[in-house]
Order: C-alpha cells, then sequence, then structure tokens
C-alpha cells in the first residue's frame, strides 16, 4: 500500500476512536467493576494514551517531530476537556478536572516516549 493509503487509514482510526470515546461518555453508567482504587484513572489515562498514539501517526507525516509532540498532546487535552464537559450534560456522569489531567497525563506519556523513540531512531541515521 502507498503512504497516501496509510496516512488515511491513521487519521480514519483517530476519528473513529474519537467518536467511540464519545459515544461511551454518553452513557449514564458504563459497567467496569471496580478492581481497586483510582481504577478509574488508569482507564482514563490508558484511553488517551491510545488516543495519542492514533494522532501521532496519523499526523507524523505533515509536521516536524517537536511541532507533532506539541499538536499531539494539545489535540488530546482539548479532546479530553471537551469531553469533561460533554459529560456534564449526561445524566449519571459527571465532569471531572482529576479525570481530564489522567486524560493529559496518559497522553504526555506516550507522546514523550513516541518523541523519544523518534529522536533516537534519527540519530542513529
Amino acid at each position: 500500500m502507498n503512504t497516501v493509503v496509510f496516512r488515511t487509514i491513521w487519521l480514519f482510526c483517530l476519528i473513529a476512536y474519537c467518536g467511540l470515546i464519545y459515544l461511551l461518555s454518553d452513557q449514564p453508567v458504563l459497567p467496569v467493576p471496580l478492581v481497586f482504587n483510582m481504577q478509574d484513572k488508569l482507564i482514563h489515562a490508558t484511553a488517551y494514551a491510545v488516543m495519542a498514539w492514533l494522532c501521532w501517526h496519523a499526523g507524523r507525516a505533515y509536521m516536524s517531530k517537536i511541532v507533532l509532540l506539541v499538536a499531539t498532546i494539545l489535540f488530546c487535552a482539548f479532546f479530553g476537556a471537551s469531553d469533561e464537559w460533554h459529560q456534564s450534560f449526561v445524566a449519571g456522569r459527571d465532569a471531572s478536572i482529576y479525570d481530564w489531567l489522567a486524560d493529559v497525563f496518559g497522553a504526555l506519556l506516550l507522546t514523550l516516549a513516541l518523541w523519544k523513540r523518534e529522536v533516537v531512531v534519527s540519530n542513529r541515521k
């Protein structure tokens, strides 16, 4: 497959994933059993790490590494903020700054890891 097809697939996956997060946030209750304290923060961080992964790969052909780093973190942070705002209108859900911070933390960690990997790989060449 050519590069344009891969770029389109990454972008489609990112859009679909954002749609999935929106649909899950629109549910009054999610059937997730509580296994340990602060589990929801780990779920938030993981979900936004996945979003960062998709965002990074969707944009990597269009931006420099440092711009992609900032764009990925900002995209995930703004989407997370809009998602928390959205949840404030859903019966049974509430908006939480701590959930948003977990979103940003997950996106930040994964994005920094991807950026570091790119820098190391490009330095080896």
